[in-house]
């Protein structure tokens, strides 16, 4: 059998938006995601459906895997024949153990390659506002660990002597169990009590806070704090009130609820995330192939025979391509056949096959497509659709005339995520709760059942991707605040900016 290859992946340090491109082609395709604690669940979305996924994080005061054991699983991972995704937060050759792990794989035989990240002692200071180098301030810094000398969990009372860098800023990586210890062993090396100095905790995420001081206070006022956090001292720290714009985001710190397909939910909540919100990721829908496509397939060998195909969803264009590969075509099938989409996103999903919509309405639903898709009488149109769509598309098309052969492309089922995470996000509570479908409205209702989703989401804002699905909100006895005029992932992500503008507005 081929030993596989192990990617050491920089995952960046924490907004799942700051993987490389490389980074998530890997992560994409692996067989096998072995991850750290602080790796962003909306970057494992990404992750191929069936792919396995192994954590075997660290946390700062209890036992995870050890780094022997994790070795260990990269070979054995790798010796099966799997491609294996090493995915570390940051970058993994920035005390990340990344080199240990290589060396560990070398000596074993195992191929592997190295996918830096973007390091937290860049990219956390630079969200908390904080530069580490600026022209006629600073000409230096450095970055060093702010663990405790020795070896990993060793006795030492302090980081190891005359260690402290010589840099104009010094940037420390987990160093706040040992802050007070950091800053007494800076003033001792002559630092001056005044020195400009930060703790910036969970950086660059949503849940990022940041606590600015000096030497002379700034181990008092961030007892609080905890890991993950970095410390930063130095001149550019007083640059943070003009440049701290992550912080100022427009749902920064929001905790939003993203409730579509698991496949689908990796895009929405980096979307979210951009715009400074930490999205909870509970499929409450998945998106299945059919069991018996004959019907399917006995439409599409015959395309040159209608007149519109019409497709109301990015998914129904997957299915629907899935089965033309399948059956030895390609987008030349479609040749004489005019190609409509319900809006923008399947446009989208249709060009990433080839075919260029001729048809989207203004509007993304489907009574704008009756509205504006013109003389329809006489022609055969093929509807290709889910198992549960509703039936008001066909029924309207035949109503003016219209031959329609609505057949099913796939189905839409329950995803049953696991007690556990229900239970959590029940527990933690969320600001925002999204809705993309119908579906996922009634889906969410069986899975916090016995209690009512009126119960579930008090106090949450409801946003809804269009009418249709805000209409099966409000039967469910919830109270819609937003619905996207845009019936799009973008949309509905610029209807939540605009309304909570308005609201500190």
């Amino acid at each position: 059998m081929e030993v596989g290859t192990v990617y050491l992946v920089g995952a960046g340090p924490g907004d799942p938006g700051l993987i490389t491109w490389k980074g998530l082609e890997v992560l994409r395709t692996a067989d096998v995601v072995v991850y750290d604690r602080l790796v962003s669940p909306a970057l494992l979305a990404l992750a191929r459906p069936d792919a396995e996924q192994i954590n075997v994080g660290k946390t700062p005061r209890g036992r995870g895997a050890r780094q022997e054991e994790i070795n260990a699983l990269l070979v054995e991972k790798a010796r099966a024949g799997l491609a294996v995704c090493r995915l570390k937060g940051g970058d993994p050759f920035v005390f990340g153990r990344g080199g240990e792990e290589a060396l560990y794989l070398a000596e074993a035989g195992v191929p592997f390659v190295v996918v830096p990240g973007v390091t937290s002692a860049v990219a956390v200071p630079a969200y908390a506002g904080i530069p580490v180098t600026h022209r006629g301030m600073v000409r230096s810094f450095a970055v060093a660990t702010g663990h405790r000398c020795g070896a990993e969990g060793g006795p030492d009372e302090g980081p190891c002597p005359d260690d402290v860098p010589r840099a104009d800023v010094l940037v420390y990586l987990m160093g706040v169990e040992n802050l007070p210890r950091i800053v007494a062993q800076l003033r001792r090396s002559g630092w001056e009590a005044r020195t400009p100095a930060a703790v910036i905790q969970q950086g660059t995420t949503p849940a990022q806070r940041t606590v600015v001081g000096t030497l002379a206070d700034i181990a008092e006022r961030a007892a609080g704090l905890e890991p993950p956090a970095v410390l930063v001292v130095g001149a550019t720290v007083a640059l943070r009130d003009a440049l701290n714009w992550f912080e100022r985001l427009p749902l920064f710190g929001k905790r939003v609820l993203v409730t579509r397909a698991r496949e689908q939910a990796g895009k929405l909540a980096v979307d979210l995330a951009a715009r400074g919100a930490e999205p909870v990721v509970l499929p409450t829908i998945a998106v299945r192939p059919l069991d018996s496509p004959e019907a399917l397939d006995a439409a599409l060998r015959h395309l040159g025979e209608f007149h519109w195909v019409l497709f109301t969803s990015a998914n129904a264009v997957r299915a629907v391509w899935e089965r033309v590969r399948a059956l030895g075509l390609d987008a030349r099938a479609f040749a004489g056949v005019r190609v409509g989409a319900i809006g923008t996103a399947t446009a989208a999903s249709l060009l990433e096959v080839g075919l260029q919509a001729d048809f989207v309405p203004q509007r993304h639903t489907s009574a704008a497509i009756l509205e504006e898709i013109g003389e329809v009488r006489g022609m055969r149109i093929l509807l290709p659709r889910s198992d549960i769509a509703p039936p008001d598309l066909a029924e309207g098309l035949r109503a003016r005339g219209a031959q329609v052969e609505a057949v099913v492309a796939y189905r839409t089922v329950p995803a049953g995520p696991p007690r556990e995470l229900v239970e959590r996000v029940l527990e933690e509570g969320v600001d925002i709760a999204t809705f993309t479908s119908s579906s996922t409205v009634a889906n969410l209702a069986a899975l916090v059942a016995p209690r009512s989703l009126e119960e579930v989401l008090q106090g949450a804002v409801v946003a809804c991707i269009g009418p249709v699905t805000a209409q099966a909100a409000r039967e469910r006895g919830l109270h819609v605040d937003v619905v996207a005029p845009v019936h799009t992932e973008e949309g509905l992500v610029e209807a939540l900016v605009a309304y909570f503008r308005q609201e500190i507005g």
